[in-house]
């Protein structure tokens, strides 16, 4: 063993035990569980302690003292607990703090310093500081290392001398204060804001520098709090203080995501919330998207808004009251030189400044210029900064995440095109003379206001004609462009009428726009091909992301599955259904504009051996959850019975939280009203997913939906494909591996062992038993999906599984028991079909 390791060891076994009085503790003197220090305003403690509903972890930290209610505000080992009262806490002869376990020998925690002649105390500030004899520098402190809490003293922020950025972070749960999932940071690009994260996901921001919003710039009805939070060579450091330091306060991120500042009532003997975020829908970031204002509602109205001269980016999301695609402008003209000017759009928490500049100038006047001469300056803002000098902030890119504060914001003044100006401004100035009549009476004579107000009235027609002009011929193009589009939509009278009923409402896109967006269909773009073309990935001018689905010249079912895919995709609104964005056909091509999903498809995890164990149990199930309902909003819950007919892991795309969208409605049918069957000349699908009345009769009903979802539920929750040959087991399929082992009473043995969550065996047999009964032989043995969902969501007591289909053997083949059993017809819903095609 080491020298210096045996040094350490030595220190803790021959060392005399400390009161519980002192505030500082040295080399030669340990600190015990059980033991505290206290500062000498006795105002904080330092030692061991347990958290709220956890009955043998012990941390080290420093709480509040002469609160009743204990409340830790840093934690030493909150990644290393130790697991008995035993542990023990000093500094060894290198300077070092150390955090043993009962062995004495395993080092659960560190400093990571070396120092001489030091020693620890805990000061009045709350701050457990390791110093030097006859120093006033400190070799180290908790407070450079803060957890979830900020008090008085304590800064966060960007130190430019060390390059460390501190930031808080939660505890994971009320019970343990490991790393958790939300973090409180300062962005140090552009002018400086702080971020409320989970995870990488922005969910909230103050406002920007140097005009902070109101949880960092709190004052009380009789506390004040003084804030710091200079930008020079050292750092960008956040702290406050109080006027009185006796009072308790601390600003917490919990487990929850919020932000919190709270102060200690000793009359109620409780901590009092004085402010917390996110507090409403309007402070979730992004919620409105680009160019938008959120303003939260008390009525039925939606909460966003886009600015003057700008215009939902898609009007049918904006009706269905999801902003989250933000705003364009409403006229695709160059705002460069061509009258264009600003607005004041009022008093606002100004937009996201990741991408800004911030300049001082000498008036609001100097700022205007520069962002007027920059065309790339979408907006300008300009006040009074920390250091009483007038500060302007320029805006170059997207506006994101506003909301209007009149009690601490700050005038926003947006670029906008001549027209809009020149609107808004006559309508102002209507507005503002009409309310000034009596002030201005006697200023112009009548005659000059009359010739003033024709002439303004004049200009502003103009103008006006001018546009609808345009916008008529455009229109009139448009219009003759999707009359040409919609012809060639109709390949066939089958379901015309629903075709001009509901493609119209889809945005047609020119093609132009669509190679320009994937870089003329670039290799590198290309996210994967499908049964009908390849899809790429594409960017539209707006910023916005798009998958492409470019169906193949070579297919001869493109043209049937892209009318069909337009006119259902139109009608189908599900958070569980992929978005169709629009289309577009250009002589032999005929392309469909999706919404992208950057996961992509959910073939890509399960059946993946690196990446299936980034879906756990839990995930897993919300993910087979979420399919359900999708389908049966399909089914039951759509104004039109819609069967997709090709329900497979491929076709199940993932969102940024991994979501399951459905997707691919290319071969889908339209079963209902008095259409209750259909006729077609070939069976298309995916050998693997396809019911056996479908296969062999040429039959199919939402329960052929029904073996599809069973059969995609048991490859989710084992991992393995149903389509493969099984080398090492009797059955040729997985329907028939998970047959025998429920038979067997082994089911569990299914489950892949990624996803394995402790206490999860129950919930997964029940998840294995609506898998087999959703595979059942005969359609009419099957459960709906109304069904289905409500068997994953409650613990009633469900059927014992018949016979599933394709359970065949290597010794012997069931096919003539198959067809003997599903002769008889079990869906008023039918079609037949006479060449099979797998996909």
């Amino acid at each position: 063993m080491k020298f210096h390791s045996i040094s350490r060891i030595l220190v803790l076994v021959f060392c005399v035990k400390i009161s519980f009085s002192i505030d500082t503790i040295y080399p030669n003197q340990f600190l015990r569980d059980g033991d505290v220090l206290l500062s000498k305003n006795e105002n904080f403690a330092f030692g061991f302690f347990t958290p709220y509903n956890s009955s043998s972890r012990r941390y080290v930290g420093v709480w509040y003292n002469k609160v009743i209610e204990k409340n830790v505000v840093w934690v030493a080992n909150r990644e290393n607990p130790i697991n008995n009262t035993s542990g023990v806490f000093s500094i060894d002869q290198q300077g070092d703090l150390l955090l043993y376990d009962a062995s004495r020998s395993t080092l659960v925690w560190s400093a990571n310093v070396s120092s001489k002649k030091s020693h620890i105390q805990l000061l009045n500030s709350g701050n457990l500081v390791l110093a030097e004899e006859n120093s006033t520098l400190y070799v180290w402190q908790s407070f450079d290392h803060p957890t979830d809490t900020i008090i008085s003293g304590m800064k966060i922020g960007l130190d430019r001398k060390t390059g460390q950025n501190r930031f808080l972070t939660s505890w994971r749960s009320g019970n343990d204060p490991g790393q958790g999932d939300y973090m409180f940071e300062l962005d140090p690009s552009g002018s400086l804001q702080f971020f409320l994260y989970k995870g990488s996901n922005k969910i909230w921001r103050t406002a920007p520098w140097p005009w902070l919003s109101p949880i960092l710039f709190l004052q009380g009805n009789s506390i004040r709090y003084f804030c710091v939070f200079p930008n020079n060579q050292d750092g960008v450091l956040y702290s406050y203080t109080l006027d009185d330091s006796s009072i308790a306060t601390k600003l917490v991120v919990d487990d929850f995501g919020s932000i919190s500042r709270y102060i200690w009532n000793d009359r109620d003997n409780r901590w009092n919330s004085i402010w917390s975020a996110p507090r409403d829908i309007c402070d979730e970031y992004r919620h409105c998207g680009a160019y938008s204002i959120c303003a939260p509602s008390t009525t039925f109205l939606f909460e966003c808004s886009c600015l003057p001269g700008f215009e939902p980016r898609s009007p049918r999301d904006w009706h269905l009251r999801d902003g989250s695609g933000g705003c364009v402008r409403e006229q695709n003209i160059s705002l460069c030189g061509n009258g264009e000017g600003f607005l004041n759009v009022g008093q606002m928490k100004l937009p996201d400044t990741s991408l800004v500049g911030a300049t001082k100038f000498v008036n609001s006047l100097e700022c205007r210029q520069k962002c007027l001469r920059n065309c790339s300056c979408s907006a300008y803002a300009t006040a009074l900064g920390d250091e009483k000098e007038n500060v302007c902030l320029m805006w170059f890119g997207e506006l994101m995440d506003m909301r209007p504060t009149p009690e601490w914001g700050i005038d926003l003044f947006v670029r906008v095109d001549s027209i809009t100006l020149g609107t808004l401004s006559y309508l102002f100035c209507l507005l503002y003379d009409s309310k000034n009549t009596k002030k201005n009476k006697g200023f112009l004579s009548r005659k000059e206001l009359l010739v003033i107000s024709f002439t303004i009235d004049g200009a502003l027609l103009s103008l006006v004609l001018v546009v609808i002009c345009v916008r008529l011929i455009r229109r009139k193009k448009l219009k003759a462009n999707r009359q040409k589009h919609r012809l060639l939509l109709r390949s066939s009278k089958e379901n015309s009428n629903a075709i001009d009923s509901q493609e119209s409402s889809v945005p047609f896109y020119d093609f132009t726009t669509i190679i320009a967006a994937t870089n003329n269909f670039a290799s590198a773009n290309k996210l994967g091909h499908g049964g009908f073309g390849a899809v790429y990935k594409g960017q539209l001018p707006s910023g916005v992301e798009i998958a492409v689905k470019r169906l193949s010249k070579d297919s001869g079912q493109g043209a049937e599955e892209f009318k069909n895919e337009v006119m259902l995709m139109a009608q189908l609104q599900h958070k569980n259904l992929v978005k169709l964005l629009g289309y577009c056909i250009e002589k032999d091509e005929k392309i469909l504009v999706y919404e992208y999903l950057p996961n992509k498809s959910l073939d890509n995890f399960i059946f993946d051996e690196k990446r299936k164990s980034e879906l756990n149990w839990r995930k897993r199930c919300e993910i087979i959850v979420g399919i359900a309902r999708g389908l049966v909003y399909l089914h039951q819950d759509s104004r039109l019975k819609i069967i997709h007919r090709d329900l497979k892991a491929s076709n199940i795309l993932l969102d940024n939280k991994l979501n399951p969208k459905i997707s691919d409605f290319g071969i889908a049918k339209i079963c209902g009203g008095e259409h209750s069957q259909a006729k077609t000349r070939r069976i298309v699908g995916t050998y693997g997913y396809m019911s056996p009345e479908y296969v062999i009769f040429g039959k199919f009903s939402t329960k052929s939906d029904v073996f599809s979802f069973g059969v995609l539920l048991l490859e989710i929750i084992s991992g393995k494909r149903n389509n493969v040959d099984y080398q090492s087991h009797p059955s040729l399929n997985l329907i028939g591996f998970v047959w025998e082992l429920w038979k067997q009473d082994n089911a569990l043995e299914t489950i892949d062992s990624l996803s394995e969550e402790p206490g999860f065996s129950y919930e997964a047999l029940r998840y294995i038993q609506v898998g087999l009964l959703c595979v059942q032989e005969c359609a009419a043995d099957r459960p709906a999906m109304s069904e289905v969902v409500f068997m994953l969501g409650n613990n009633t007591s469900l059927p014992s599984p018949k016979q599933p289909a394709f359970v065949f053997r290597r010794s012997s083949s069931n096919l003539d028991k198959l067809i003997n059993r599903l002769g008889e017809p079990c869906s008023p819903c039918e079609a037949s079909i006479t060449i099979i095609e797998a996909r």
